[in-house]
Formats: structure tokens, sequence, C-alpha cells
């Protein structure tokens, strides 16, 4: 079973993001994501660092060393880009300001739970940083994720095992196989991406899946 690569994942996901959306794009795998969007629409991308109008990875080479995301990631900054200090980024956040965060995941629940920050394991690092804020401040939260953890086990289970970053908050599933929403009715299968059966998926997934 071959899934999308990262690159491939990130396209799709900026694929659903619209026209004029606030979007912060979460550390690691989300921040593929400023690569692909689409140059005929106008996404404002945040930084919780306190950076608002970021663009695409920089060409290598080109990097400024005090031009980062909240990743410590080398980013660009656009035309009408801005900074500003750190307390006034999480007030956008928490506020309610930002119409998409696009966030990775150890585990999503079928209800909508995310665990994103630790495995809870004892040498862990407690890393939570502002996916919390995001996790509820954001009007939507895509969650960007492998379907199989490391061990082939489904990150998409009835309940989290590790800590909870927030409760029922994800609105949609990007995984490398398949796009799915958390529904009243369900984990709803909007789009399957390799070439599997609808059952192929409900196979290596931990939840009962619903089909549109």
């Amino acid at each position: 079973m071959k899934g999308l690569t990262r690159e491939q994942m990130a396209q799709r996901v900026a694929q659903d993001i619209p026209d004029g959306a606030f979007v912060n794009l979460g550390i690691g795998l989300p921040t593929r994501v400023a690569n692909y969007l689409p140059p005929d629409r106008e996404v404002i991308l945040h930084s919780e660092n306190g950076i608002l109008g970021m663009g695409p990875t920089p060409d290598p080479g080109a990097e400024d060393p005090d031009l980062i995301n909240a990743g410590k990631q080398p980013v660009t900054l656009l035309p009408g880009g801005a900074f500003f200090h750190h307390a006034d980024s999480f007030a956008m956040i928490r506020g309610g300001h930002l119409d998409i965060c696009v966030l990775g995941a150890y585990q999503v629940s079928q209800r909508g739970d995310l665990a994103n920050w630790s495995t809870g394991a004892p040498d862990a690092i407690p890393a939570v940083g502002g996916a919390m804020d995001l996790a509820l401040g954001a009007k939507q939260v895509f969650v960007m994720m492998e379907h199989l953890s490391k061990k082939g086990a489904s990150k998409i289970v009835p309940e989290c095992s590790y800590p909870i970053t927030g409760m029922a908050c994800v609105n949609r599933i990007y995984t490398d196989l398949a796009v799915m929403d958390i529904c009243a009715q369900g984990v709803v299968v909007r789009e399957i991406l390799v070439d599997m059966s609808f059952a192929d998926l409900q196979k290596v997934t931990g939840v009962t899946l619903v089909r549109p």
C-alpha cells in the first residue's frame, strides 16, 4: 500500500484553502503547504512567533536568519507582511481571527479529539507550544498526518491514548490515503487519494468509516 508523498499531501491540503483565508500552518509537516498555495488566491499565513503574510520557503542560499517561523524554519515575507509581538500573535489566535489552522497529529479520535504534542513517553520532551490555542481558537482545524504510525497502527482511533491537545476540535483530516471529515454521523470519507477501495481503507482505519 503506497500512499501520497508528503509533498503530495501538502498540495492536496493547499487546494482546499480558500481565497482570503487567514491560516496558521503548524510546526512540521503542515509548513509544506505554504509552497503549494494557488497563485491566484490571496492566503494570509500567520505564525505564532509574530508574523503575518509569510510566503513560501526561500530558495537555498536566500535564507534570512532573522526571518523564521515558529518551528525555527526560514521563511519569506510577502509584500504587506508584518511583524509584531508574540502576545499580539496569540491574541489573534485566541480572539478567533484565524479561519484555518493546519496541524500535525499523533492521533485523532472519531469525535475529533486531537493529540499532537506528546506521546506520553517518560523521555518525551513537553512541547505543546501554541497547539492548544490554535486547536480551540481557529474557526476550522485541519489535521495533516500519515494514516498509519511507524508501527503500522491507525492514527485515527476511537479514543486518543496520547495526551489530549484539544477536545472535539478537528474538522477535517488529510492523510496520505484519504480526506475525511469529522461530522455528527462519524468519520466521513470525502476522497480516497490513492488506488484503493473503501473496504481497503476501512481495513487500515481504527474506526468505522462513513460513506459520503
